[in-house]
């Protein structure tokens, strides 16, 4: 590999660690061309990519690409997969390559700017699935809410349906006093707006007169027509 060649690679593996989310270092020893082929399809479909570099060459790119932290792992055969998308993801990947074909020994790596060790990222290979663990946060998150809504409409209901007895019972509506007058009608005991009640207007003579005469004992008229007979007969009888 020429000079422009290294310095090629270089540029490409700086713009690779750039764009990361996540970098995983392992020790690639005794992998096979057709393995290492199975293995980059596998972790391009979790958005990954695998890499071997020399490395001086990826040191290179680590100090061109301001992640320094990342040129501790470069001892020994060292391939490093750069994840675009889901770190856990990628792990597993790796995890279970590692499994089916006992190769690759994890060496760490980072994960936003962050050390990791193999410790870390065997532990990032056990987790679930960011779409799972979105899946879980937002069952998590609407359970409360959930029992929250039932709760509210079960207590509106009861409450609604206790103000329709104490309505069917009667206990609400009209006056405290009894019941209404018709609409439009005047209520016995209440005078007309503007008006003296009867027992009050002041006496009216002629009337009390007139009254006055109406209630005279009815004998009292035959009594007089008596007398005048009577004086009559004396007249007639002198």
């Amino acid at each position: 590999m020429n000079r422009d060649e290294k310095a090629a690679v270089i540029e490409e593996v700086a713009r690779e660690i750039g764009a990361a989310e996540a970098i995983i270092a392992v020790d690639y020893r005794g992998i096979s061309v057709k393995q290492s082929a199975e293995l980059r399809g596998r972790l391009d479909g979790a958005g990954a990519s695998f890499r071997v570099v020399k490395n001086r060459l990826s040191a290179r790119a680590a100090d061109r690409a301001g992640a320094e932290s990342l040129k501790v792992l470069l001892e020994g055969p060292t391939a490093l997969t750069f994840v675009r998308g889901d770190a856990a993801a990628a792990a597993k990947e790796l995890a279970a390559f590692r499994r089916e074909h006992g190769l690759l020994v994890f060496k760490g790596g980072t994960l936003d700017g962050d050390v990791l060790t193999a410790e870390d990222v065997e532990a990032i290979s056990r987790l679930p699935a960011r779409d799972v663990l979105y899946g879980q946060l937002v069952g998590v998150t609407a359970s409360p809410l959930t029992g929250l809504v039932r709760g509210l409409a079960g207590l509106l209901s009861g409450l609604a349906s206790q103000l329709g007895q104490i309505r069917d019972q009667g206990l609400v509506g009209g006056d405290e006093g009894g019941a209404e007058a018709p609409s439009g009608e005047t209520p016995a005991d209440e005078a007309p707006s503007g008006d003296t009640p009867a027992e009050e207007a002041p006496g009216d003579p002629v009337a009390e007169a007139a009254t006055a005469e109406s209630e005279e004992p009815a004998g009292a008229p035959a009594a007089e027509d008596g007398e005048a007979s009577s004086e009559g007969v004396a007249d007639n009888d002198s």
